[in-house]
């Protein structure tokens, strides 16, 4: 779903905020971030959010209106920086890559980013009520007070956002989703950008497998070569720290990886492939945050494996880094979600 902001680069910036700073349930408190919203809320005075209809969700699919309690959750509200906090972002993002600057590599915290470019106290508060005064229940705001996540029902979204919720047909699958884009109220629009999560139309694994597989020749003393006659090739880890000439073992870092993923997956897999490789990567940690979505088998699974094993082998290695994959449901979409502690800095690898 695009987000209504008119810039690309806006779109970006806010992107970059959602990803970096995905999930935490307690949004640290600001003192000098001044309010925006100004008037009272009026619920007949209502501003359109557009772009927030899937391409899909189109009438030639349509197969009538959803039932009333359908179940919607952990929907997202996307907040909206000023101005001025884009601008101040942009250049943070520019300093932290250069060497030259004081802000180099001087990586934010989810509370600190949430008090320098998030919303003010008396904001979020406004929108969370609102939220709440239409029956939408488990409202949270993130740490770095980019998004605020809540759940209800179909009935809840159409009195509330003012778009039906209904079925649609495409190629033999069914989904639910908006059939309009939502209106909220015109109070709410300095710092709301959009909804998301209001369909369960999913984008595909960009994967695509092979049907010829490689025998792999094992022989005590040597390395496995995994090379096939044909010309088929795998890419392996030494083949990585050869192409962009480093030892990992030569690099300390004290840095942590998330993979958020769809699916769940085996880790004896992960273990299996960095054994084969000789990587020297450590064991991933699985973390699931709220019910397991299991494995979801096919290219679901082969991806997150895949997702998973590189990240572990591409990271430098000393002292090993720990490779997390984050596995969590969404409402019918498997999205996965992250919670952050406190004290863990990381870089994100985010697949929706």
């Amino acid at each position: 779903m695009r987000l209504p902001i008119p810039s690309m680069r806006r779109g970006a910036l806010l992107f970059a905020a959602i990803l970096v700073f995905f999930f935490g349930r307690v949004a640290a408190q600001t003192t000098n971030i001044p309010a925006r919203i100004t008037q009272a809320v009026d619920e007949k005075n209502l501003v359109v959010l557009p772009g927030n209809v899937h391409p899909l969700a189109r009438p030639e699919f349509d197969q009538g209106p959803a039932p009333l309690d359908l179940r919607l959750d952990r929907m997202l509200l996307v907040l909206k920086p000023s101005l001025e906090q884009e601008s101040e972002l942009q250049r943070l993002l520019d300093d932290q890559q250069d060497k030259s600057s004081p802000r180099y590599h001087k990586w934010l915290t989810p509370e600190q980013f949430g008090q320098q470019f998030g919303l003010a106290d008396s904001d979020i508060q406004n929108v969370a009520g609102w939220l709440q005064g239409h029956g939408f229940y488990n409202v949270h705001v993130n740490k770095g007070r980019t998004v605020i996540e809540f759940s209800g029902s179909a009935v809840n979204v159409e009195e509330a956002f003012r778009t039906s919720i209904r079925k649609f047909a495409v190629n033999g699958e069914e989904h639910w989703a908006n059939s309009s884009d939502p209106q909220i109220p015109a109070a709410l629009s300095p710092v709301v950008a959009g909804v998301l999560t209001l369909h369960n139309f999913y984008k595909r694994p960009q994967l695509h497998v092979t049907e010829e597989q490689i025998t792999v020749k094992v022989e005590p003393g040597a390395r496995p070569q995994f090379t096939s006659s044909s010309g088929l090739h795998a890419l392996m880890p030494a083949d990585f720290y050869t192409i962009y000439n480093f030892n990992p073992l030569q690099v300390f870092t004290s840095a942590k990886i998330a993979i958020v993923g769809r699916s769940n997956i085996n880790l004896q897999d992960v273990t299996y492939f960095h054994f084969w490789t000789n990587d020297q990567a450590a064991s991933a940690q699985v973390i699931v945050n709220g019910p397991d979505p299991g494995d979801l088998g096919g290219a679901e699974e082969t991806e997150a494996v895949l997702d998973t094993t590189w990240a572990g082998a591409g990271q430098a290695q000393w002292p090993r880094p720990r490779g997390w994959h984050w596995s969590s449901p969404n409402q019918r979409p498997r999205r996965m979600e992250l919670i952050f502690p406190s004290s863990t800095s990381l870089t994100i690898t985010l697949r929706t």
